[in-house]
């Protein structure tokens, strides 16, 4: 775009100059002697100017036009001379707006780098809940990409409805595995419109390990204070017994007797409850799982091959379903553990259900397969008499325990060796038998 153009300001002063004159000699000439030749010439050169008024403010505004699609264009071939103060405005507009694109540049991209590298979930949404802006790590957390804040359900629900600042907690599913999120919330009003900023973190882990905690002050004290006093109790009860004579008698011989039996119940007791204590301390103090890539089906084989002669002496079927061949990271002998004791409570269960004659069938089965959130899990499923509604929240604290013979360390000891694997022990409920799933982080 090249055009010609001259210093608008030294034209328009001639020109007002000029109609200046035109109209005082009109004027004077018209109250002298009325109309006359000279007086139209006169009033024609005025309308001259008048009219070359107007079409420089015309070229005038054309040439803004001009200046203006230059400067959003990125334009600067406007034809000016390199004196023309134009010319040097021009370029002083476009150096500033340059500058100013620059820098918002500069801090968009930095955001946007920011968001990318840190690990805490952040979503900007606006007044109607429609997702402006997020980080990778929002997807990670919450298992999907959001686009509007009703794919969150009640967690979108409690953010959509704030109106000001919020901290609080909330429940959240990814897959098979329940969640624990901190909330922060952000009202703002940027360019008269509302935007919200909201950070999400995790505090299962931190949740998690105050129950670790908890639970290894409990075992400091139990062990000090209980098992620091069966060993002697247990020692001084063998002696006891040792030191019986056989010539010793008694006005009433079966006094020689519950004495006896006394003795060795009191030894036995004291032994049972420090092999108790002691499988109590395993909980806390579970070794670090060493991770390597296995598969799990050899290894879901292989237990039910060890318990084969079991299941058939008690007349059980069993199934293995295969799903998912992936390689998955485990300690293979810590899971073989977990695996061996729910595949016991499995048989456990339905001898239970069939002596109390509340289970026609007598099966257990075991599949191995993946979820929506691309976990790889394992199910072990029988058709007893399930976990009874109110104690499903306790199953998993250790010495609790629905069986009379049972310690309550099986159920939570499994559960910390899936949650050391960075995944879960779950109670799946169904309508008939229960089912237990070790979800793979």
């Amino acid at each position: 775009m090249a055009h010609t153009i001259r210093n608008p300001f030294v034209i328009l002063t001639l020109y007002l100059m000029g109609l200046i004159v035109c109209i005082s000699i009109l004027t004077h000439l018209y109250i002298q002697g009325g109309l006359s030749a000279t007086w139209v010439l006169l009033a024609f050169i005025a309308t001259s100017f008048i009219t070359a008024l107007f079409a420089l403010f015309r070229t005038h505004n054309k040439q803004l036009g001009y200046v203006i699609k230059a400067l959003s264009n990125g334009d600067s071939t406007l034809g000016l001379s390199p004196h023309d103060p134009m010319r040097q405005h021009f370029e002083s507009v476009k150096k500033q707006i340059q500058s100013a694109r620059f820098n918002a540049e500069q801090q968009t991209q930095f955001l946007q780098a920011l968001l990318v590298h840190i690990d805490l979930a952040v979503l900007v949404c606006d007044a109607r809940g429609t997702v402006i802006e997020s980080n990778p790590a929002a997807a990670k957390l919450l298992g999907l990409q959001v686009d509007h804040l009703s794919q969150l359900n009640t967690l979108g629900s409690l953010i959509l409805n704030t109106e000001k600042s919020l901290r609080s907690t909330a429940q959240w599913q990814q897959g098979e595995q329940q969640d624990t999120l901190s909330i922060q919330v952000s009202v703002a009003q940027i360019q008269g419109k509302i935007r919200k900023v909201i950070t999400l973190h995790s505090i299962r882990e931190a949740l998690l390990m105050k129950e670790q905690q908890a639970y290894k002050r409990l075992t400091q004290v139990l062990t000090h204070e209980v098992a620091n006093s069966i060993t002697p109790l247990a020692s001084i009860a063998q002696t006891c017994h040792s030191l019986i004579p056989d010539s010793l008698t008694f006005e009433d011989e079966e006094d020689k007797a519950d004495l006896s039996l006394a003795l060795n119940t009191l030894a036995s007791r004291t032994t049972h409850l420090g092999e108790f204590i002691q499988r109590f301390r395993n909980v806390s103090s579970l070794p670090k799982p060493t991770l390597t890539p296995n598969s799990l089906e050899p290894l879901l084989e292989r237990i039910i091959a060890l318990h084969h002669t079991q299941l058939q002496a008690d007349k059980i079927t069993y199934s293995l379903n295969v799903n998912a061949a992936h390689l998955v990271m485990f300690d293979h002998a810590q899971i073989e553990q977990v695996l061996i004791n729910l595949f016991k409570n499995a048989i456990e269960a339905i001898n239970t259900a069939q002596l109390n004659s509340k289970s026609s069938t007598a099966a257990i089965a075991v599949t191995l397969a993946q979820n929506s959130a691309q976990q790889v899990y394992v199910d072990i499923a029988d058709t007893g008499l399930g976990v009874a509604e109110h104690v499903i929240d306790m199953i998993f604290v250790p010495f609790f325990t629905t069986k009379p013979q049972g310690s309550g360390i099986g159920l939570s000891l499994s559960r910390q060796i899936m949650i050391n694997h960075g995944g879960d022990l779950r109670y799946i409920k169904r309508e008939n038998g229960g089912c237990f799933r070790c979800v793979f982080g």
